[in-house]
């Protein structure tokens, strides 16, 4: 056995050369030749110059892009219906009035649809000649409308909506506010200037229902055919009773299927007939 001097000595050395070894384990080896690098390069004249200056401007937008604030995903989209904007020449009240509950027969220029958004412009034509006492509006003046509000068919078999109000006629090449609204559309009589498409909740019923009356007429034809027979007359009435079953849940579901469907549009083409009514009193000259 070694003497306890030597067995002290190789344990001191033995825990001498492990913590050695783990500090190189636990060390950290830090390079710092990229940062060397850029101070040896470093050169503070070169920083970037302020663009606010007078001498340096922004690089020109390429012609494709003027105009466009950068986004041009939409470029080759136009918009489809035109938004009404008020006339900058406005005819100042002149000394003849047009009372307030005025009506005239007009035609409309541009065809009127739910599709077209709220603000859009329409336009109507007069298309004869209105002769008072103490004025004359001759036929072709153009009156200019606005739609205030405007939605396609909905569920529960509500129609489109059209809602017009108009702004302005052009008289004698000027222009006079008005504040009108509609009255008849397309030869129907519009109630609160709502122009709305057909309602078809009767109608949509009556079609869900289709389906179980013709079973019920097939089940009653079998039925008749089956008791003539005397081989089928026991089979006569289970046709009779599965088309009665079938016909009377369909009658009874449905008015809550045709509550999910929806109305007519509203489509007014060019040159059909309306009536408009002054809601203000208009003055001309």
């Amino acid at each position: 056995m070694p003497p306890k001097r030597t067995i002290l000595r190789i344990v001191t050395i033995t825990l001498i050369l492990l913590i050695y070894c783990a500090c190189h384990a636990f060390g950290f080896d830090l390079d710092l030749t990229v940062d060397d690098d850029i101070r040896k390069n470093y050169n503070s004249s070169q920083l970037i110059k302020d663009t606010n200056t007078e001498e340096d401007t922004l690089p020109e937008l390429p012609a494709n892009l003027k105009g466009t604030g950068g986004n041009n995903n939409n470029s080759g989209i136009k918009n489809s219906t035109h938004v009404y904007t008020p006339p900058k020449q406005i005819l100042s009240a002149g000394n003849t009035k047009i009372s307030k509950g005025t009506s005239f027969n007009v035609l409309n220029v541009t065809k009127i649809s739910d599709w077209q958004t709220k603000g859009s412009t329409v336009k109507f034509k007069l298309n004869n000649t209105v002769s008072k006492k103490n004025y004359t509006i001759p036929n072709g003046t153009i009156f200019v409308g606005e739609i205030i509000e405007s939605h396609q068919p909905q569920i529960t078999c509500n129609g489109g909506l059209v809602v017009i109000r108009i702004r302005h006629m052009v008289y004698k090449g000027q222009t006079v506010m008005l504040n009108a609204y509609v009255t008849r559309a397309n030869d129907k009589i519009i109630f609160l200037n709502n122009i709305k498409g057909q309602r078809k909740y009767l109608k949509t019923m009556w079609k869900k229902g289709n389906w179980g009356r013709t079973l019920f007429s097939r089940m009653l034809s079998l039925t008749i055919n089956l008791g003539s027979e005397t081989s089928t007359v026991i089979l006569s009435p289970f046709p009779f009773l599965y088309g009665t079953l079938c016909f009377g849940a369909n009658t009874l579901f449905s008015p809550i299927t045709a509550f999910f469907s929806k109305g007519g549009h509203v489509s007014i083409n060019s040159g059909s007939n309306f009536r408009i009514k002054l809601l203000e009193d208009a003055y001309i000259d």
